[in-house]
């Protein structure tokens, strides 16, 4: 090794040499390349859970009404509302949590979705989607 990469000043300490200007040069460049390969997975990330689906109601629910308070009910109960006629994307729900009404429909059918998505349980369909919206705010 050449004195010339040991910086000047620093002693050894117990034994263990002080690393060299290369060593260090190597160990943040190493740093930078890990920070760039990590960030692009964090934004293809967050693009997967503006696109996931959340059907409402799900597939055991098919056929089903939900009335306001997002409970699945019989067909044809008053004030409750048919399934929707497509999933809704993440960024559409994102969008209804702060304020908007899902597409195509209601205020009050989009009121009554809302409810159902936030009432989702692990296993059901959608519950996956409706979990990454939540925790990446």
């Amino acid at each position: 090794m050449e004195n010339s990469d040991i910086p000047a000043g620093l002693p050894e300490m117990d034994g263990e040499a002080v690393p060299s200007r290369r060593k260090m040069l190597a160990l943040g460049a190493a740093g930078v390349s890990a920070a760039l390969t990590i960030r692009p997975a964090f934004a293809q990330t967050a693009v997967s859970v503006m696109n996931c689906e959340i059907p409402v109601p799900g597939t055991t629910g098919a056929g089903q009404y939900i009335d306001r308070a997002g409970k699945l009910v019989p067909p044809g109960t008053k004030g409750a509302f048919p399934g929707a006629p497509r999933p809704f994307t993440g960024e559409e729900v994102k969008r209804a949590f702060r304020g908007q009404t899902l597409p195509g429909t209601t205020y009050n059918q989009s009121q009554a979705y809302l409810q159902y998505i936030r009432r989702l349980q692990a296993g059901q369909s959608g519950f996956t989607c409706f979990a990454s919206i939540t925790t990446s705010r």
